[in-house]
């Protein structure tokens, strides 16, 4: 375990464990916990050191990541798409959007998300139809919605794909949070699981803006799209890793203190240990592959990207196994919302709607292993 994920850990024991409980409960988004992850510094994780940053890279993403979602995965989440959004400014922005982004970020504590899918065309991103652009010579118009945007109202930037004026050709934006015409419908978030992350509808009535907030070259969205896939799909494994951890310390803590009369606990029953064997197992192969992703990716391994995609999936099915595990052996306690097992079993079923879906990178690993 590197310093940063010890660090993270025992930041989030102190500071997102005692509240996340109650902002699932009641589907709110975690501000109080927010305010002292930015607080802590862990928003400027990824910015260069010359703009004031850590100047860090993908495995203390995962780490903090992980160590965060070990207590609300809601939070490992957002605090993930702050770090893609931010990736994809370092990336493509100008150097003056970068200098004012990544100064908003560390001195102002600015929080980034991501906006980029629409109810009508599922995980394809690229599919840009519930938008229209008006292009004028000093400004954009922007009209439209999308839809399950992380952390909807609360972060302060939104890196926004919107279609160009050619078919099949999309840019980014960077959409500030308080633009005239840009809302955020957050009676549209019910979540079943991750309620504390907030996904709702964000809409746009003639919404103006500058140029400048423009990301990268004209046209470019698709391309730009691709550079912070790694901390995307890596991230999200390292949430699920995170869960899985948490899943499993649950289940030894409720089987070790469920007592019998004569003494006996619940994880003295072969069964039981059985199931705790499993949880184990399906929770070490997930870190240890979501933190070798990230390290062959660091090192430039040729294979970095299928370790990432093939992290993402395995981290994604094992977690609902756990969880489902973690149900059988929590009982009528669990079962009646005792403890954390039904939130968690909750958590982990989002990760087979969430992009790019289960299906999708099943395939693609089997892909990238025959080069094809």
């Amino acid at each position: 375990m590197n310093n940063f994920y010890k660090d993270a850990k025992e930041f989030a024991i102190t500071n997102i464990k005692p509240y996340a409980k109650e902002t699932d409960n009641n589907g709110e988004f975690p501000k109080v916990i927010f305010e002292k992850i930015k607080n802590a510094g862990y928003f400027s994780l990824l910015v260069p050191k010359e703009f004031g940053g850590k100047g860090l890279t993908l495995v203390e993403h995962e780490s903090v990541c992980r160590a965060f979602s070990e207590y609300s995965s809601s939070v490992g989440l957002c605090y993930m798409m702050h770090n893609v959004g931010l990736v994809t400014i370092l990336d493509h922005g100008s150097d003056k959007l970068k200098k004012e982004i990544c100064e908003a970020v560390v001195d102002n504590k600015k929080m980034l998300a991501l906006a980029y899918s629409e109810s009508g065309t599922g995980t394809n991103f690229m599919n840009t139809t519930e938008i229209t652009v008006d292009y004028q010579k000093d400004f954009a118009t922007f009209n439209g919605k999308k839809s399950m945007v992380t952390s909807g109202n609360y972060a302060d930037y939104y890196v926004t794909l919107v279609p160009y004026k050619t078919a099949g050709e999309t840019e980014q934006w960077l959409f500030p949070l308080g633009s005239n015409g840009l809302i955020f419908a957050e009676n549209t978030w019910n979540g079943l699981g991750m309620r504390s992350n907030v996904s709702c509808e964000m809409l746009m009535n003639n919404l103006k803006l500058d140029y400048h907030y423009r990301i990268g070259a004209e046209g470019k969205g698709n391309e730009q799209a691709q550079s912070p896939v790694p901390f995307f799909i890596n991230g999200l494994a390292a949430v699920y890793s995170g869960l899985s951890q948490a899943i499993l310390d649950e289940a030894v803590n409720h089987t070790t203190n469920r007592k019998y009369p004569d003494g006996k606990s619940l994880s003295d029953i072969e069964t039981v240990q059985l199931h705790l064997a499993e949880i184990f197992k399906n929770t070490k192969a997930s870190i240890l592959l979501s933190k070798n992703a990230a390290e062959s990716f660091v090192n430039g391994e040729v294979d970095a990207f299928l370790n990432i995609v093939s992290a993402r999936a395995f981290s994604c099915d094992k977690v609902i196994e756990n969880a489902r595990l973690g149900m059988r052996l929590g009982g009528g306690k669990a079962y009646n919302c005792h403890g954390n097992m039904e939130r968690f079993l909750r958590d982990s079923l989002a990760g087979q709607v969430m992009a790019p879906g289960l299906d999708f990178l099943n395939i693609l690993t089997g892909q990238l292993v025959t080069n094809k």
